[in-house]
């Protein structure tokens, strides 16, 4: 049966065309290099695939591995090049830059590091106005945190269960998905609250969330009722009455969950949930690692498509187009909190680090990349939702522009996780195919 269903589809499914022609590969054989890696490369970087990718070059939204074979990155280096491999202004400010000034730390001013700042605030909203650069999105939600602690002189801090901030030892308290876990402490004064997913959740309904695709969960709410964040938002009170103390140092969420598998929550969730936190003397966080510069379409950043503004913004991965530099931009007096120590970074907000992430928004802006986010993503998204339709196995689809997840289960009435096996064959089919595509979810599917 398998074998039919692969010769119909790769009979129909035809790579776009490309008219780049890669350099020829002429660094170690294929199995040096796996050699190598087993013996000088650290066991916890894990591969992808049962003949892990050789890759060599990168063009647009293409990759070429060693043997010059093409592939249609649908991943982008799990969600990072945001504008397409050696993008051509990236490649030429940044080369530009390598013969001017590579590094000089902040203790001098350089004009780069001016340009960004200002080029990127403006792009947020009052009173996000201050920016602090860094060189990983761990590292950004680190900071967020204990500029969090710094601000409200409170320490706990909470954040949904499937959701994932980095993997340094202080932001593993907050990310919650038992793979990252390791069996040491970490996270002290950290607690999770119930995630309010609308498909796999205790609770659903058939208009819940902010997508062109909903879950196919049925319910009787009225037009602007929502009973699914009703009872996801007596959770979030419930937490708060129980885990941590009567004052807290804030709360931190992605505006659609990355790692978990592009996870939506109902509309008027992280609203609600702003004010509680709020009364409880806690900042808001927003970690844009995943959702920000334009990805959702219809706004640059995720937070806006709930209609709040937080205390506290961490960005990183597009940034930067694959360049590693992130920052936490908050507010003039949340900032002025880490100023009464010393708090220094060697490498964020190089010279280099400036000028990529500037060429980078440039490129966002003259390629029209978040209108494109919009387009193609929810054309993606409905064209998607048929073969949820069609296959029993695709229980959802979901996701805002070109952040989008597709859940594959045994049957939708049960809503079981496709068991990892078969998820693995149509990964590694899909990959065979020429598309790479990633895996997220607790089950990885």
């Amino acid at each position: 049966r398998q074998q039919k269903w692969k010769s119909s589809v790769s009979i129909q499914a035809k790579m776009p065309p490309c008219d780049f022609v890669p350099e020829k590969y002429k660094s170690y054989p294929y199995e040096r290099m796996q050699k190598i890696r087993e013996q000088n490369v650290s066991p916890s970087l894990r591969l992808y695939y049962k003949k892990p990718l050789l890759l060599h070059q990168g063009h647009m939204q293409w990759l070429f591995d060693y043997e010059g074979k093409r592939y249609l990155d649908l991943f982008a280096g799990i969600v990072t090049v945001g504008v397409g491999h050696c993008h051509p202004k990236v490649t030429m400010a940044t080369q530009k830059q390598l013969a001017r000034l590579w590094h000089t730390t902040n203790i001098y001013m350089h004009p780069s590091i001016q340009e960004y700042a200002e080029k990127l605030t403006s792009l947020l909203p009052d009173p996000l106005k201050v920016v602090y650069l860094t060189n990983s999105g761990s590292e950004a939600n680190d900071l967020a945190m204990f500029m969090a602690r710094l601000y409200t002189r409170n320490f706990d801090i909470i954040s949904f269960r499937g959701s994932y901030h980095g993997g340094s030892p202080y932001t593993l308290g907050l990310t919650s998905i038992g793979l990252y876990k390791h069996g040491v402490a970490n996270g002290f004064g950290c607690s999770t609250t119930m995630l309010p997913d609308v498909f796999r959740g205790p609770w659903g309904g058939s208009h819940c969330r902010d997508s062109p695709v909903q879950t196919v969960r049925k319910c009787s709410c009225s037009e602007g009722v929502c009973q699914a964040n009703d009872r996801y938002i007596e959770q979030f009170k419930d937490t708060l009455n129980t885990s941590v103390p009567k004052t807290i140092a804030g709360f931190i969420a992605e505006p659609i969950q990355g790692v978990n598998g592009a996870v939506q929550y109902p509309r008027n969730f992280l609203k609600e949930a702003y004010q509680l936190v709020r009364e409880r003397e806690g900042v808001c966080i927003s970690d844009e690692v995943q959702t920000g510069f334009g990805r959702t379409g219809s706004h640059f950043w995720g937070f806006q498509t709930h209609d709040v503004v937080p205390d506290i913004v961490t960005l990183a991965k597009a940034i930067g187009n694959g360049f590693p530099m992130a920052a936490v931009v908050t507010t003039k007096e949340i900032a002025s909190s880490l100023a009464q120590n010393l708090h220094f970074n060697t490498f964020g907000g190089s010279p280099l680090a400036c000028v990529v992430g500037a060429a980078v928004l440039d490129a966002i802006e003259e390629d029209g990349l978040q209108k494109n986010s919009k387009d193609v993503g929810t054309y993606m998204l409905l064209e998607l939702a048929k073969l949820r339709d069609k296959f029993e196995i695709v229980g959802d689809v979901r996701g805002k522009g070109l952040m989008i997840g597709v859940e594959m289960v045994t049957d939708k009435d049960s809503r079981q996780p496709l068991p990892s096996e078969e998820m693995g064959q149509i990964w590694e089919d899909c990959k065979d195919m020429g598309v790479l595509i990633g895996r997220g979810g607790l089950y990885g599917q």
